[in-house]
Order: C-alpha cells, then sequence, then structure tokens
C-alpha cells in the first residue's frame, strides 16, 4: 500500500509538472519572481555587514550558511506541500468533500493537489549562497558536518511541513486561511536569517519548547560552526520531526469535526 501510494503521488507531481511545462515562459518569470523575493533577505543581510563586523558574534559567511540552510528548508517544504497552504480555497469550494469519498488518503490527496516547482528558484539560490558561506567561514568539512546538513533539510521540512499542515486544519473550523499562522511559516523563514539566540531569551525558548526552530538551526549550526563537539547536535534536527505528531492529530481533530461548506 506504502508503494502505491508512493507511485500514485510521484503520479500527481508528473502531472502537474507536465502542466506547468506548457507554459515555459510563465513558468520561468515565475521561477525569477521566487528569486527576487528572497533574495531581498539577502540584502538586508547584506546591508548589515557593512556596517558590522559580526552579530553576536556570527561572522557574515556563517550567518549566510545559516541563511542559506533555511531557505531550502522552507523551499521543500513548500515546494512538496503547498497543498497545505492553498488548503482553505478545496475547503471553501467544496473539494473536501470529493477528496473523502475517494478510496485514498486525504493528506496524500492534498499533497497531490499542488507541486510548486517554481521554489527551485529560491532552492538555486540557497545552493549558491550556500556555497559561498562554505567557501568562506573555514568549516573543516566531515563526513558529520555533512551528515548534519542532510538531517537540517529533513528536519527543517518536516517543522514547517507541520506549520503548514496546522494552517490547514484551522480551515475546518474558520473556512478561511488564518493569517497569523504566516507569522511561523513565512516568519519562520525571516528570522532563520540568524541564529535564533541572536533575538533573545524570549525568543529563545518558544522556538525551543512550542516550535523547534532551534532544533534544525541554532543547535546543529553550532556543530556545524566546530563550536561545539557534542554529536548529539547533529541528531536533534530529526527529533524535530516528531513536532509532525502533534501537528497530523490536529489535523485529524478537523477532519474529524469537518463540515461541508455547502458551495
Amino acid at each position: 500500500m506504502k508503494c502505491s501510494n508512493l507511485r500514485l503521488y510521484l503520479h500527481y507531481i508528473s502531472i502537474i509538472v507536465r502542466s506547468t511545462m506548457q507554459y515555459k515562459a510563465s513558468m520561468l518569470l515565475m521561477i525569477m519572481g521566487q528569486v527576487l523575493v528572497s533574495f531581498s533577505a539577502f540584502l538586508g543581510i547584506y546591508f548589515m555587514f557593512q556596517r558590522f563586523d559580526s552579530v553576536k558574534g556570527y561572522t557574515y559567511s556563517e550567518v549566510l550558511l545559516c541563511f542559506s540552510i533555511v531557505l531550502m528548508q522552507f523551499s521543500l517544504a513548500e515546494m512538496f506541500v503547498r497543498g497545505f497552504d492553498m488548503f482553505a480555497g478545496i475547503v471553501r469550494q467544496g473539494e473536501f468533500d470529493r477528496i473523502l469519498v475517494r478510496p485514498r488518503n486525504e493528506i496524500l490527496q492534498v499533497l497531490g493537489s499542488r507541486f510548486e516547482i517554481t521554489r527551485i528558484g529560491r532552492m538555486i539560490q540557497a545552493l549558491i549562497i550556500f556555497v559561498y558561506g562554505i567557501m568562506n567561514s573555514h568549516v573543516e568539512w566531515t563526513f558529520t558536518r555533512g551528515l548534519t546538513v542532510a538531517f537540517m533539510l529533513l528536519g527543517g521540512c518536516a517543522v514547517f511541513s507541520g506549520l503548514f499542515m496546522i494552517y490547514a486544519a484551522f480551515c475546518f473550523f474558520t473556512l478561511e486561511g488564518l493569517e497569523f499562522m504566516n507569522v511561523f511559516t513565512d516568519g519562520g523563514r525571516e528570522y532563520g536569517k540568524y541564529p535564533i539566540d541572536v533575538y533573545g531569551k524570549r525568543m529563545f525558548q518558544f522556538a525551543t519548547v512550542i516550535i523547534p526552530y532551534t532544533l534544525v538551526q541554532y543547535y546543529p549550526l553550532q556543530y556545524l560552526l566546530g563550536r561545539t563537539d557534542a554529536v548529539v547536535f547533529v541528531f536533534l534536527p530529526l527529533a524535530a520531526t516528531l513536532f509532525l505528531i502533534p501537528c497530523w492529530l490536529f489535523w485529524r481533530f478537523g477532519v474529524g469535526r469537518y463540515k461541508s461548506s455547502g458551495s
């Protein structure tokens, strides 16, 4: 069953990609637009370090390394989990009624409803910034540090995906997306430009206990930059994937109380 679900999901993606490729000029313009949107965040960092040599002990290249990883995390989540971000329209138009009567898991169908290939523009920009950060941060790359980056991407994608799922679950009760959730999704990407400890004690506690941003950003970054030898920090992003459990439970709670919009 799991293999068939995976094949079906890949089939969904192939359909969306093929349809998007029918309008190549439009797709390229949207990819360029995504690059320009995230480029403004990069400019903010650049101008900050034109005035200051470091921010709370972090150099320009170290901050770029941090920013690029968070941008990749968010871009991956937005690319694959865009269906949850657009879920308000599915509920409002009555499309979720059809999803429920089909013999497939509703999460699989929501995920397969959208695939944002245009987010590859952000991914390319993030990779360029990442390579620049690597070349200038004097990090001694080892297998465990490479593994740390892979786990950070996996854990960060899971955390942002969980937040998109919560956003979608609220739509069962409101029929509209709640804009305050953007504080945690797009806001999380913006806060991620700098290591979380830059924002003070209260923000650090919130980003550890409530939404585990620090597990996918701050702690593994410390190991990546050689500021600690605690190997446990390498695996903390995997622990952050447990955040998906309460997100899924809230989703199930919403599905159990769903009433058709009547559209």
